[in-house]
């Protein structure tokens, strides 16, 4: 029997960027999926899990085609049936699933599954390698063109750190987390679902201003200005001023400039709010919640936005998370997924 692990990630700042060739600071979480899985001699890999009444079944030639694989039930077996179909095992066999990981939340929950499915499979490489193959069966299974930093993340995460990485060249720098630093993760009580949300449109728009200006990632921000379509220079704007919240970002850590890293991630909040309007009622309602807390240096949506959670920069034990009124998690930064044995 093979058993795999893969950290969840939360995204401290810099949402949106990854396609744009920007900058980022994700960082892989204490919370995670571990894959059981037992090689058989027929082709058909069988999973089993927890949170899912039904098992997933699927041909090890499944083809990488999005409308067939969107076709199938139950719906998890799409994202087996995308793994499965990157990897390409020789044969298949059994497996159980297990997870500490919120689905819906936000937290790569998906990518903590491919990425420890596919070590299960028996796929290893390099993280930057591991991290392509598992967005191609996320995009292949969702039929979602979703970035590549969660996947990333898990891959190459560093005990203790963040990540500061960027998208231009997929560089990835670890940021060592201040000792006086606390992550919190709130859950907004909206599920998120990028297939039902405005992910493909923000998208689409990003392109758009792009292909007027060039990469948005790398952007002046005068040149937004150039911009006739005062949506698209919103969404540049966001893209351009969120870069410059992750390098100044990096720097308070750096610094343990608590104060100063707070400030920016709320800053982020309202840019992405108002500019990229990913943002709920529900998701602003927690980071106002937070932020008027004792002790909270500042708060933001985490992920692409539509709902999930918030990501929170506080003093240690500053929030009584079991009074909060909200589900919420303290988080430390991991290590990258492994097999264990």
């Amino acid at each position: 029997m093979v058993r795999a692990y893969s950290p969840g990630r939360v995204n401290l700042i810099g949402d949106h960027t990854d396609y744009n060739g920007g900058l980022a600071m994700p960082m892989a979480v204490d919370l995670g999926t571990v894959v059981d899985f037992t090689p058989g001699d027929d082709f058909r890999v069988v999973l089993r899990s927890v949170g899912e009444p039904e098992p997933a079944d699927v041909d090890v030639h499944v083809p990488l085609d999005p409308e067939y694989l969107g076709a199938l039930r139950p719906r998890w077996a799409r994202l087996v049936a995308g793994v499965v179909g990157v990897v390409r095992p020789r044969a298949g066999g059994r497996g159980t699933v297990e997870t500490t990981l919120p689905v819906g939340a936000g937290l790569s929950s998906s990518a903590a599954f491919e990425v420890a499915l596919a070590l299960a499979l028996g796929f290893h490489a390099e993280p930057t390698v591991m991290a392509r193959a598992c967005q191609r069966a996320e995009q292949a299974a969702t039929g979602v063109a979703s970035g590549m930093m969660d996947q990333l993340t898990v891959c190459a995460a560093s005990e203790g750190c963040a990540l500061l990485v960027d998208f231009a060249d997929l560089t990835v720098q670890p940021v060592p987390m201040p000792m006086e630093a606390e992550v919190l993760v709130v859950h907004s009580g909206q599920a998120r679902a990028l297939t039902q949300s405005g992910y493909a449109a923000r998208r689409a728009e990003c392109e758009a201003a792009a292909h007027r200006l060039g990469p948005l990632g790398r952007l002046d921000p005068e040149a937004i200005l150039g911009l006739p379509d005062p949506v698209l220079r919103r969404r540049a704007r966001h893209v351009v001023t969120e870069c410059d919240r992750v390098r100044w970002f990096a720097a308070a850590l750096a610094e343990s400039d608590l104060a100063e890293a707070g400030r920016l991630m709320t800053a982020s909040h309202t840019s992405l709010a108002r500019d990229f309007e990913v943002s709920t009622p529900a998701l602003d309602g927690v980071v106002a919640h937070l932020v008027g807390l004792p002790g909270v240096h500042g708060a933001r949506l985490t992920g692409a936005g539509f709902g999930g959670c918030v990501v929170a920069l506080t003093d240690p034990g500053a929030v009584d998370v079991g009074a909060l009124g909200y589900t919420a998690w303290r988080v430390r930064p991991s290590g990258p997924a492994t097999v264990m044995g």
